[in-house]
C-alpha cells in the first residue's frame, strides 16, 4: 500500500492523475494475456524528443480491451543503445480507461539528430523493444532524409506486406497520408475480414482499430522509426465532407459518430498531446521541420472541407464524375478543400519557411485528372482536389507568391503511383511548373485497371506515370542538391511474404520544378 500512495503521489505531482483518479491505479496489475498486443509506436520527432504510444489490450477485440474500467501504471525507458543498457529518459504514465487504457508520452531533453531505442512495462510485462530518432537541430542542415510515405490499407483486400518492407529500408521516419482502417467492407478475393458491423460507436471504432494494429508488419514498420499522420475519409466514413455523411445522416448523429471516429483514431496513433480531439473537433495539421533540409506541412483534407459539388440525385455529400461544363458549383471560388482558416495557416507557413525543401503531405492527387475521353470535354472527381479548383488555385498561387523553395506535393487516397507537374493552369501547356507531385499506390486496397490508366496519361500531358497494378508506397531520399522518389509495389497483396520492387524512380533537382525519370 506504501508503494502504491508514493506511486500515485509522484503521477499526481506529474499532473498524471484525473480528479476522479484513487487508490484503484492499478501498479502491479495482473493480466490475462500479453497486455502489448497491439504493439507500440513513436511519431512527430523534434530536436530534443519524440512521442511514444502504446494500448494495453490483453483481449484486443473484447470490449475494454479486456480490462477492467481503472487507470494503469505504465513505466516507459528511452535508450542510446538497443540493448537497452544505457538509459537516457524514463519514467511512468497512466493509462486512463477513459482513453482506452492508451499512453502517449512526450519525451523531451534528448540529443538531436540521433536513434533511440525504448520500451514500456506494466505489471510483469514487457513491450517489445523499437527504435525511433530525434529531428536534427534547427538551422543545421543534414546531409540526407530518408523517408516512406503510404496510405489505404484495406484489411480484408490483402495482406499489408508492404510494411515489412518499409521496416527493412530502415528510414528515418514514415508519413502515412490517410485510410489508415477502413470503416466499410467492400472489394474482391479478400484474405481475411473484419469480422464486425461498419463501426458507428467509440467501442465499434476501438475494435477496428485494434484489428488492424494486431497486423505483424504493421507493427514492424511502426518498430522501425517514427511515423507522422494525416488522415482522409475512411476513418470515419467514406467520402464525407466536414460534417457532412455520405449517405444522410442526421447531422447532430454523424457529429457524433465523428467525434468517436477521432477520438480512437487519437487513442491508436502515436500523436502529440496538442492533438486530443474535443468532442467532434481534432487539431491535425502540422508543421515538422527537419533542420534546415526539409519542412513537412501536414494537411486536413477532410474535417473543415466544403460539401463536395454536385452530388448524385438523392445522395448528401459524397463524390461523384461530373462534367465541369455541366456543374456551376464547381467554379465558386468559396468550396474549399482544407478550410480558410487553414488555407491561411499553410500560407503563413510558406511565407516563414527557410528550408532548402517544402512537402506538403496530403491525403489525395493534386494535379488535375480530366476523365473525359479526348473531344467530350471535361469530366472530373468531385471528392478530390478537381471538385475544388479554386482552393487548389490559391494553394499553387501560395507557393508561387512566396517563391517557395522545393515544393513537392506528397498524395494517397487514389490506390495508385502517379507522378504529376503541379501547374498555374492544367490546360495551358506553355504554363510554368510551380510544383512536382507523388502519389502514392495504395498499402492492400485495389484499384481501376492499367488500360484505364494508360488512357488517362495519354490525355493528361502533365502526368508523368501513373502505375495502378500494384500496391505498395513510395521510398523518398532527400539532399541539398536534389530529391529521387522510388515507386515501389509488391508483386502480390495476396501472398504475405510477397517480394517488393521498384516500379520507377524520378528525380527533382534543387531549383528546378518537374520530376525526371531517373
Amino acid at each position: 500500500m506504501r508503494n502504491r500512495r508514493r506511486l500515485l503521489q509522484a503521477l499526481a505531482a506529474a499532473g498524471l492523475l484525473p480528479a476522479a483518479a484513487t487508490l484503484r491505479v492499478q501498479a502491479q496489475p495482473r493480466f490475462a494475456a500479453d497486455p502489448f498486443s497491439l504493439g507500440v509506436a513513436s511519431g512527430y520527432p523534434r530536436p530534443d524528443g519524440f512521442v511514444l504510444w502504446t494500448r494495453l489490450a490483453p483481449l484486443p477485440q473484447a470490449a475494454g480491451g479486456g480490462l477492467d474500467p481503472e487507470p494503469i501504471a505504465v513505466h516507459w525507458e528511452v535508450a542510446r543503445d538497443e540493448a537497452m543498457r544505457d538509459i537516457a529518459a524514463s519514467g511512468r504514465a497512466l493509462a486512463e480507461p477513459d482513453w482506452a487504457h492508451s499512453v502517449h508520452v512526450d519525451v523531451a531533453g534528448l540529443e538531436p539528430a540521433r536513434w533511440y531505442w525504448y520500451r514500456f512495462s506494466a505489471g510483469g510485462a514487457q513491450s517489445p523493444v523499437a527504435r525511433t530518432r530525434t529531428a536534427p537541430a534547427a538551422g543545421t542542415l543534414p546531409d540526407a532524409l530518408r523517408f516512406a510515405f503510404a496510405s489505404c490499407q484495406q484489411y480484408e483486400q490483402g495482406w499489408f506486406t508492404a510494411h515489412r518492407h518499409i521496416a527493412a529500408d530502415a528510414p528515418d521516419l514514415v508519413a502515412f497520408l490517410g485510410d489508415y482502417i477502413y470503416e466499410s467492407s467492400w472489394g474482391r478475393e479478400h484474405v481475411r475480414k473484419h469480422g464486425t458491423a461498419e463501426p458507428l460507436t467509440l467501442e465499434d471504432y476501438r475494435l477496428r482499430y485494434a484489428l488492424y494494429k494486431g497486423d505483424p508488419d504493421l507493427q514492424r514498420a511502426h518498430s522501425a522509426c517514427p511515423w507522422i499522420y494525416t488522415w482522409d475519409d475512411h476513418e470515419v466514413d467514406n467520402d464525407y465532407a466536414g460534417d457532412l455523411p455520405e449517405d444522410g445522416m442526421p447531422r447532430e448523429a454523424f457529429l457524433a459518430r465523428r467525434a468517436a471516429a477521432y477520438r480512437a483514431y487519437y487513442e491508436h496513433q502515436p500523436l502529440p498531446a496538442s492533438m486530443r480531439p474535443r468532442q467532434a473537433a481534432m487539431r491535425l495539421h502540422a508543421r515538422l521541420p527537419w533542420g534546415g533540409l526539409a519542412d513537412f506541412h501536414l494537411l486536413d483534407g477532410r474535417q473543415y472541407r466544403s460539401p463536395q459539388a454536385c452530388p448524385r440525385s438523392g445522395r448528401s455529400g459524397g463524390s461523384n464524375v461530373v462534367e465541369v461544363r455541366d456543374c456551376a458549383a464547381l467554379a465558386d471560388p468559396a468550396m474549399s478543400m482544407l478550410g480558410l482558416a487553414q488555407e491561411a495557416w499553410l500560407d503563413g507557413g510558406f511565407a516563414a519557411s527557410k528550408s532548402r525543401w517544402n512537402l506538403i503531405a496530403q491525403a489525395t492527387l493534386m494535379a488535375q485528372l480530366d476523365r473525359a475521353r479526348p473531344g467530350e470535354g471535361k469530366r472530373v472527381w468531385t471528392d478530390g482536389w478537381d471538385g475544388y479548383p479554386a482552393a487548389r488555385r490559391r494553394l499553387l498561387d501560395s507557393m508561387a507568391r512566396h517563391r517557395l523553395a522545393n515544393p513537392v506535393v506528397l498524395g494517397g487516397d487514389v490506390h495508385m503511383h502517379w507522378v504529376a507537374d503541379l501547374k498555374a493552369d492544367f490546360d495551358d501547356p506553355a504554363s510554368p511548373v510551380v510544383a512536382s507531385e507523388f502519389t502514392g499506390t495504395s498499402i492492400s486496397s485495389q484499384a481501376m485497371g492499367q488500360k484505364a490508366v494508360d488512357a488517362l496519361l495519354a490525355h493528361n500531358p502533365h502526368l508523368r506515370y501513373g502505375r495502378s497494378d500494384r500496391r505498395g508506397y513510395v521510398r523518398v531520399e532527400i539532399s541539398a542538391r536534389g530529391l529521387r522518389a522510388e515507386m515501389r509495389g509488391v508483386d502480390s497483396v495476396k501472398v504475405p511474404d510477397s517480394p517488393c520492387r521498384t516500379l520507377a524512380g524520378f528525380v527533382v533537382e534543387d531549383g528546378r520544378p518537374g520530376a525526371q525519370p531517373g
